[in-house]
């Protein structure tokens, strides 16, 4: 498709393609599978109605595409799990059956571990080049361009995301970051450093060895790039455990890194259940190394089970409680646009979402006004309809807890400017929900909701807003909207945030860090920062007789 192909050309940078055009332009083009057979697309009659039950009440859009990989990737074979066991993956737009998987636990944990390790310890991964691996990272991203609109259809599938932000934007992110790892392969290198005394040292860069991988449920595909780029760029074998709710896009994708040429046992994929599959992955005595991107509180199980077991090196990345500040001097149609995008951006699913709106209380009314109005054009329905901006929640726990915190909200006596319900009487949609006149003390102001609800809180001096945006036990991001390059500066150094956005949000980059301080994790993804997570170091003395030099 010419459109998805664009999108591929262009930059990686996530906000640009989103905040680039008016909220209610024209998505990217539907697949031809979604095209009735008098050429007409399968959408409502008309204008497609925002916010109102109508946008997702009428038959859902099939998927134009098929699930073929349900089993689990075990050295380099799809196989079934040890017990037999199958879940099921529901459809979030309806809540029904997309298809049965395999469950696995901590026998078939055994298996996938026992596979990396004999991958690293025995077979040629560690061994080969890294212009050879480098390589094999290359065709893996020219595979995930060619399968681009079917991997972004099971994103959209199995998640519920709107399929012109997996097509355009998603599945092209995954082949750039897996080229920027092919581009760090074989320029990962050690030093040479001079010592106090006649002694050559070497400091070496190996590999750690089997990496241990559980990755959410919000942005799948990603989060497998995020990892899986990484770890085999220093030579690792992997076993990655998927979030229970979406396993489809990472055994797909899994299926094209061995057709790229990838050796059996290097990527291992379990799906399965936290308390027993990732429980088995996390205390494995075999595994060198554990990533997990998810909540605060499973994280802090993660890291214990690490501690527990081998005391396996730890890299996680988890919730967040993000701050937008929007000072008095800022331009309200676009600080409202920009933080409903960061607020609302994936249904609200997001890590580093900017779910504490602090606004200057001279441009306060003026905002909560504009913010709503925007709430209410926001289009929300089938996620494969062209022009929808909000799909449902990933699943009926996570819609349950939304709509829990929408009336914490209300009973704490925060007002509720709109929304604040279901959307339609099948699938799992939320209105878009703002609340105004929100204080700190509140459980919408403290508490990640990951959904789509918009807490704004008024301030009136940038120390206060300083103080109150940091008195959060997170640390994941902010986001500051100022003209005032002296506030700016104030700000970005005054936030205890792994990254702060200045007059935008939600730019992602390959090159671009991306981590917490405090209890939103320890250690960084992407960047080069990332490849220090797989990578040990060795110091290697030799003495030196006669040396002409040292």
């Amino acid at each position: 498709m010419a459109a998805a192909a664009a999108a591929r050309r262009g930059s990686s940078l996530l906000s640009r393609c989103l905040l680039s055009r008016p909220a209610a332009a024209a998505s990217p083009a539907v697949p031809s599978a979604l095209r009735r057979a008098d050429g007409t697309q399968g959408l409502l009659p008309g204008i497609l109605q925002r916010f109102s039950t109508a946008a997702v009440a009428e038959e859902p859009i099939s998927p134009p595409v098929q699930v073929n990989y349900t089993q689990l990737l075990i050295d380099g074979k799809f196989v079934d799990s040890a017990s037999g066991k199958t879940f099921p993956t529901l459809d979030p737009r309806t809540g029904e059956l997309i298809a049965h998987v395999a469950e696995g636990d901590a026998e078939d944990i055994n298996r996938a571990v026992h596979a990396a390790r004999k991958a690293f310890d025995e077979g040629p991964w560690p061994k080969m080049t890294a212009y050879e691996r480098s390589r094999i990272l290359l065709r893996f991203a020219d595979l995930i361009e060619k399968h681009n609109d079917e991997i972004a259809a099971l994103e959209t599938w199995d998640n519920g995301k709107p399929y012109a932000q997996a097509a355009n934007i998603e599945v092209p992110m995954v082949a750039r970051l897996m080229r920027y790892y092919a581009g760090w392969a074989d320029k990962i290198h050690g030093l040479v450093v001079p010592a106090d005394g006649p002694h050559h040292v070497q400091v070496l860069h190996e590999p750690i060895g089997v990496a241990g991988q559980i990755i959410p449920w919000n942005f799948p595909l990603l989060m497998f790039a995020w990892k899986v780029g990484p770890a085999l760029a220093c030579g690792n074998t992997v076993v990655l455990k998927t979030a229970e709710q979406t396993p489809l896009s990472a055994l797909f994708a899994s299926k094209l890194l061995h057709e790229a040429g990838l050796p059996d046992g290097v990527v291992n994929v379990v799906s399965g259940f936290g308390p027993t599959a990732g429980a088995a992955l996390a205390s494995h005595m075999d595994v060198d190394k554990i990533a997990f991107t998810g909540s605060t509180d499973t994280g802090k199980i993660v890291l214990e089970l690490a501690a527990r077991s081998n005391l396996k090196s730890v890299t996680l990345e988890l919730g967040g409680k993000s701050p937008f500040i929007i000072m008095d001097d800022a331009d309200v149609d676009h600080a409202v646009e920009l933080a409903h995008f960061a607020l609302f951006f994936n249904q609200g699913q997001c890590c580093c979402a900017g779910s504490r709106t602090f606004v200057h209380e001279r441009i306060y009314d003026e905002f909560v006004e504009k913010a709503k109005a925007r709430a209410l054009k926001r289009v929300v329905g089938d996620p494969f309809k062209n022009g929808v901006e909000q799909g449902p929640q990933i699943d009926d726990e996570q819609f349950n807890k939304i709509l829990r915190y929408i009336k914490y909200g209300v009973d704490s006596g925060a007002n509720l400017v709109t929304g604040g319900d279901r959307l339609g009487d099948k699938g799992y949609y939320i209105q878009p929900t703002i609340f105004s006149d929100v204080q700190d003390n509140m459980r919408i102001a403290q508490e990640e909701i990951f959904g789509p609800v918009q807490s704004i809180l008024k301030f009136n001096d940038l120390n206060e807003v300083i103080k109150r945006a940091n008195a959060s036990q997170y640390g994941l991001a902010a986001g500051v909207f100022t003209n005032n390059l002296n506030t700016a500066n104030t700000l970005t150094r005054a936030l205890r945030v792994g990254t702060v956005w200045v007059n935008c949000f939600d730019v992602f980059d390959a090159a671009i860090p991306f981590g917490g301080y405090k209890q939103s994790g320890i250690g960084r993804e992407k960047g080069i920062d990332s490849l220090k997570n797989y990578l040990q170091v060795k110091a290697v003395v030799t003495p030196i007789k006669n040396a002409a030099w040292l």
